[in-house]
């Protein structure tokens, strides 16, 4: 359902609005990774993450009397952000459903941008059937954080943009660790390398207890977490990975990695300090899976994506008073 030629339209249509984030780099990560490592700086990107990419494409898709009428969204922040900036510079609605443990910072933005914020219980209720609802009463179009179409080809832009910033680097080989909930970017950069640098391969990277991905990699099935709270990263947990973005996975991607809690605090600390840059706890789990899982991938060159920034003040404090 997603291929090259998407991804290439998503970009013509992103036409300038999303940032081309840099690739970043420093002997110190270096020498702790044991391998070359760059850094894919998408905690830069317009909102503070990647989302808007996807949010875009999706947004800007869409035919325009079906826009003018408004889109809805569920998400923990990220794609909330995402959607909600794309709507606004399109000028039409928002409603976005949140849960109410979300970061305040992404609720905030999410309503600074313009939009409607719904919040629920991520445990007592249905946050699908609650968009279905307002979706349905109000006539908006509904865009899911990752399985879609348009989303992933979005999120795809991102992995044209690593080949060919890989291209002016002189690397021709190299890991790539994506952070991955529901697999719309990962999906996105494979199915972006597998036509533009086809000797990359991508791996997802996620928190351990809501390693969904990586099991369902290892197992060829869809495997689901049994809880959606317990971990600091909050921006990738979700339940299973999507059906659309699971197949996409399975032919195009090595063997997920997995990290502690404890190891993506490090990462955090270390992206700042050697790197100059905020990462979330979410965005910063394939910077550890690189840093410090290193015997899981090959060759001697990783590039991961830091795919979001927008963490609470007390969070990152936390990250850089611990390490």
């Amino acid at each position: 359902m997603v291929d090259i030629a998407m991804i290439e339209a998503a970009r013509t249509r992103l036409g300038g609005r999303a940032r081309r984030t840099p690739l970043l780099s420093s002997p110190f990560l270096d020498e702790i990774a044991g391998r070359r490592l760059f850094v894919k700086a998408e905690c830069l990107q317009h909102s503070g993450s990647f989302k808007f990419r996807g949010g875009w494409s999706a947004v800007s898709a869409l035919e325009p009397t079906v826009r003018a009428r408004g889109v809805i969204a569920f998400s923990s922040g990220n794609h909330a952000q995402g959607v909600a900036l794309a709507a606004k510079l399109h000028g039409v609605p928002a409603v976005i459903i949140m849960p109410t443990d979300a970061p305040k910072l992404k609720i905030a933005n999410t309503r600074a941008f313009g939009a409607e914020v719904v919040l629920y219980d991520r445990v007592k209720e249905d946050r699908d059937e609650i968009g279905a609802r307002i979706s349905k009463e109000r006539g908006l179009t509904l865009i899911k954080p990752f399985d879609e179409p348009q989303v992933i080809a979005g999120q795809g832009t991102t992995g044209l943009e690593i080949a060919e910033q890989a291209a002016e680097e002189g690397i021709e080989a190299a890991s790539v660790l994506v952070p991955c909930g529901g697999g719309g970017l990962t999906s996105g950069i494979a199915l972006a390398l597998e036509s533009r640098a086809p000797r990359f391969k991508v791996h997802p990277c996620e928190p351990q207890d809501f390693d969904d991905t990586a099991r369902s990699l290892a197992s060829g099935k869809i495997e689901r977490n049994a809880a959606l709270q317990g971990s600091i990263c909050d921006a990738i947990i979700t339940p299973q990975p999507g059906n659309i973005t699971y197949p996409i996975l399975k032919r195009l991607c090595g063997p997920g990695l997995v990290v502690t809690d404890e190891e993506v605090q490090k990462a955090m600390a270390l992206a700042f300090t050697r790197l100059k840059i905020v990462v979330e706890p979410g965005g910063a789990v394939a910077l550890a899976a690189a840093l410090f899982h290193g015997k899981d991938i090959g060759g001697d060159t990783a590039i991961a994506i830091t795919s979001g920034g927008n963490v609470d003040q007390d969070v990152f404090e936390a990250a850089l008073n611990r390490h």
